[in-house]
């Protein structure tokens, strides 16, 4: 591969390692934001017999918002949860082999994505267009359109993650080297 292509191909890696790691900055946000969220419920439910009105809802909402918000980040880094036993057997004996099925896993990972993201697109654009809500009119509601788009954002950072593993397994990126996948 040519030294201009490599450099372009390390901005874009870099530039979604970044994007990745804001996600899940922004997932921990909302995972802070529950937790004073279901405090608050409690304090006011004991105190002032008045329950925050939606907690149920907002939890719903919230626990979709973090796994996508934090699944690029994992992909990032090579935390996501799998079972890697054959791999590690055959890293031991045959490690090109093994290689080769890592990168048959991350390029099969990266279709699941895609396919994720295609299939959200029309309930998304569906959402974004409608009046559609979900939750208790009169007590609490919000729109779908931000659960759809995060889904649909976090399916295509996951898919361009994959195919940099992809496409360059000797390209890491500076949080992962020299670390096992």
């Amino acid at each position: 591969m040519k030294k201009s292509s490599v450099g372009f191909l390390s901005v874009l890696s870099g530039t979604a390692d970044r994007v990745a790691t804001t996600a899940n900055v922004a997932g921990t946000l909302v995972v802070l934001g529950l937790v004073a969220l279901v405090n608050y419920d409690i304090f006011a439910r004991g105190i002032f017999n008045q329950p925050f009105r939606g907690a149920i809802e907002v939890v719903q909402f919230s626990m979709v918002l973090i796994v996508f918000l934090q699944l690029p980040d994992v992909v990032r880094v090579g935390r996501l949860t799998r079972s890697d036993g054959l791999i590690l057997l055959l890293e031991a004996k045959n490690p090109r082999l093994a290689k080769a099925v890592q990168r048959f896993v991350d390029i099969l990972s990266a279709i699941v994505m895609w396919l994720i993201a295609v299939a959200i697109y029309p309930e998304f654009m569906e959402m974004w267009e409608s009046d559609d809500f979900f939750g208790i009119p009169g007590v609490f509601t919000a729109p779908w359109w931000p659960i759809k788009l995060t889904i649909l954002c976090s399916a295509l950072l996951c898919t361009v993650l994959f195919l940099f593993k992809f496409a360059l397994p000797k390209f890491e990126s500076s949080h992962t080297k020299g670390r096992p996948e």
